[in-house]
């Protein structure tokens, strides 16, 4: 049974809400984390996450400090360069094509070294390199690129263990099964939650609500409504639920809707992956190593730069261009060169995969591809191939194609030795970019542009961030980042 009054809510049981709590508990009040999943399902999106945190360091030594675990043969072997909060900055900018809102930029980069470190003090959360998904090992030595070189231990089903078992330490209740269905508010703001919980509706009464709810990805209607025609037949790649409760409620107390509500986070996803991000499977439908094949549509033709830049850099806007294509899916090619630098994924037993010894054969095998096309394109791509640069997996090495309508401008290497794999993907919605609009504080902001009195946010429900485009990592770093501010602000709201 739920209390009829604690002086701070949290809405949502993520990385962003759990972080809320913490720092709500750090300050001295008592919190409540609604969370509307059953327990095994909890975590939100963070749950589905491989746990990657792009934050600021520059150094190793850094990197020791917030991985004491760090050894010396791994710093000897490895190449894990800087991060600096200039690199930070110019990431976000150019994949958001300079749109984010410079004030909560600012504090993502600048509070994002100290938040990952009072992370770890949590108690329990531990971070590791990751080698193999960030760093490929050449000539013996690993070389970290893509401006992302941390990942929470067990990814992101261990960060929601680590953050849940902080909360347990620290007296912090979950009630799992518990949805907000809508907020209580009057001319002085917000004061509590209206929860539907063991079958009944009931008012819980706050002195603060944080809502950290997430996007809307996982409401199928508000996707057409917002990205357009289309996007109802993408898949999901995390939790199901996240319907855009917490926007919903936010709006409904004069909330102003910020950011890029036609936009969102989406990737190459397993064409028969299940609707919604299954938790045995994980992460591990995504399919990110097309940098070092080619994609073809139904058509049998290439459609996007492959080799743009890395992963990093693309993967969140691909998926989008995939649901555009005929079908809404594409199949990724590769030969043998190219198989050792595929990710794990691609090696689970659930991958939509074909395998043949010659590119005739594997044509034949591309489920609803022309398999003539098919083989002119992946011929006219292998004509197009430069003989130098070297080939290295780590940077972007200029290997280009010539004279192609569509150029692959890095890692350019011919299809031709056998054998030959490919992998059918279709379009996978990580979250939504549009959101409410809050201030440094993580406090909401209404139509007036005033704050709302008790109400904060964080997480993938804020919008103002993220614009067409995302650097790998930035999103559990944000709700970090904004968690731990909104539990300090609303406790203090909550004690004035």
């Amino acid at each position: 049974m739920l209390p009829g009054y604690v002086p701070v809510v949290v809405v949502g049981g993520g990385n962003a809400a759990l972080c809320a709590a913490l720092s709500c508990a750090e300050h001295g009040q008592q919190v409540l984390v609604l969370e509307r999943a059953p327990e095994e399902e909890s975590g939100g999106n963070t749950r589905f996450t491989a746990g990657g945190i792009k934050c600021v360091y520059d150094g190793v030594e850094d990197l020791r400090t917030l991985m004491p675990d760090l050894t010396d043969s791994e710093i000897a072997t490895a190449d894990f360069g800087t991060h600096p909060e200039g690199r930070y900055y110019d990431d976000m900018a150019r994949e958001t094509q300079h749109r984010a809102d410079p004030d909560l930029l600012e504090v993502l980069v600048t509070r994002s070294r100290d938040t990952i470190r009072w992370m770890r003090d949590q108690g329990g959360v531990r971070f590791a390199p990751m080698f193999n998904r960030q760093a490929f090992k050449v000539n013996g030595r690993f070389r970290f690129w893509g401006g992302l070189t941390v990942e929470a231990w067990g990814g992101g089903p261990g960060l929601v263990a680590a953050l849940q078992k902080a909360a347990a330490d620290r007296g912090i209740r979950i009630a799992f099964e518990a949805r907000a269905v809508g907020l209580i508010a009057d001319d002085e703001g917000v004061k509590g939650v209206r929860v539907r919980h063991e079958g009944k509706t009931v008012d819980l009464r706050a002195r603060s609500v944080v809502l950290a709810a997430g996007g809307f990805q996982a409401n199928t209607e508000w996707r057409t409504r917002y990205l357009g025609p289309g996007w109802e037949l993408a898949k999901v790649r995390g939790t199901r639920f996240n319907t855009g409760d917490g926007i919903r409620m936010a709006l409904d107390v004069g909330a102003m809707p910020t950011g890029n509500w036609s936009g969102c986070h989406s990737v190459g996803w397993d064409r028969n992956a299940s609707e919604f991000g299954d938790l045995a499977v994980g992460d591990n439908f995504q399919k990110h190593s097309y940098p070092f094949g080619i994609l073809l549509n139904a058509n049998g033709e290439r459609f996007v730069d492959e080799g743009a830049d890395v992963f990093s850099y693309t993967y969140s806007r691909y998926g989008r261009v995939i649901l555009a294509q005929p079908g809404q899916f594409a199949w990724q090619v590769f030969d043998r060169k190219a198989q050792p630098y595929l990710r794990d994924e691609y090696r689970h037993r659930r991958a939509t995969r074909v395998r043949a010894d010659t590119l005739e054969e594997l044509v034949q095998k591309l489920e609803d591809v022309d398999p003539v096309r098919a083989l002119a394109t992946i011929k006219a791509f292998n004509a197009a191939t430069p003989a130098e640069p070297a080939f290295d997996p780590n940077v972007k090495d200029g290997r280009r194609t010539s004279g192609l309508a569509i150029a692959k401008s890095n890692w350019a290497n011919p299809i031709d030795e056998p054998p030959f794999e490919a992998y059918a993907v279709t379009c996978g919605i990580t979250f939504t970019f549009g959101g409410v609009k809050i201030d440094t504080q993580a406090r909401v902001i209404d139509t007036d542009g005033k704050v709302i009195p008790g109400l904060h946010a964080a997480g993938e429900m804020v919008g103002g961030l993220y614009y067409f485009g995302y650097p790998s990592g930035s999103g559990l770093m944000s709700g970090a980042v904004f968690g731990r501010i909104a539990g300090q602000t609303a406790a203090r709201h909550a004690a004035a």
